[in-house]
């Protein structure tokens, strides 16, 4: 378990937790404009999204910003982008719900495994590599399969790419699932004893 870092701090307001902040407040903005077909503005919302995602984990770093309430909000912040772009595109019939549910299902498996961790004593376990590859393989492909709809001339090449880096995206999220599981396991095990 990796011990938190020393260089935390707790201010709420720096750069980095902003753009976390305004990459929230866009998910409604995001949802509404692929609700209503407006796909190539949802396509920017998302791109502006992902760019800051990028910028304020590195301003994190650089600038020594790295926060608690940055640690919280980055992830959860990656995962209702993933939520409001699976459940946007299932709406719009564009994503079968099934996908939408493998994804949330995960989820309400790591809530639960959060709590028995909390049960016992101990804070969320540290982000595995194999659980942002997934999250980053998810935030990839689902605009792919909105260009989709922004740039229908390029469907038969984005629509195949999107989908492959869907499913193997999903494929992934579960794996780092089962490792969070083991490691839970492992864990309140060692507690026990």
């Amino acid at each position: 378990m990796a011990q938190p870092s020393r260089d935390v701090v707790s201010r709420v307001w720096t750069l980095p937790n902003v753009l976390s902040f305004i990459r929230l407040l866009l998910i409604p903005v995001f949802l509404w404009l692929v609700i209503v077909h407006a796909d190539l503005a949802a396509l920017i919302v998302l791109v502006v999204s992902s760019v800051t995602d990028f910028f304020d984990g590195y301003l994190a770093r650089r600038l020594r910003q790295v926060s608690r309430l940055g640690q919280l909000l980055d992830p959860a912040a990656d995962r209702l982008y993933i939520f409001a772009t699976l459940i946007a595109l299932a709406w719009r019939e564009l994503v079968p719900w099934w996908l939408v549910a493998a994804i949330i299902a995960r989820d309400v498996m790591l809530l639960v495994l959060g709590v028995l961790l909390a049960q016992n004593g101990y804070g969320p376990l540290p982000v595995h590599h194999l659980g942002k590859v997934a999250t980053f393989a998810l935030l990839l492909a689902l605009p792919i399969l909105l260009v989709d709809q922004a740039f229908p001339q390029i469907a038969a090449v984005s629509a195949p790419a999107g989908w492959a880096i869907a499913i193997w995206g999903a494929f992934l999220y579960w794996w780092a699932g089962i490792v969070y599981a083991r490691e839970t396991r492992r864990v309140i095990a060692l507690a026990r004893t």
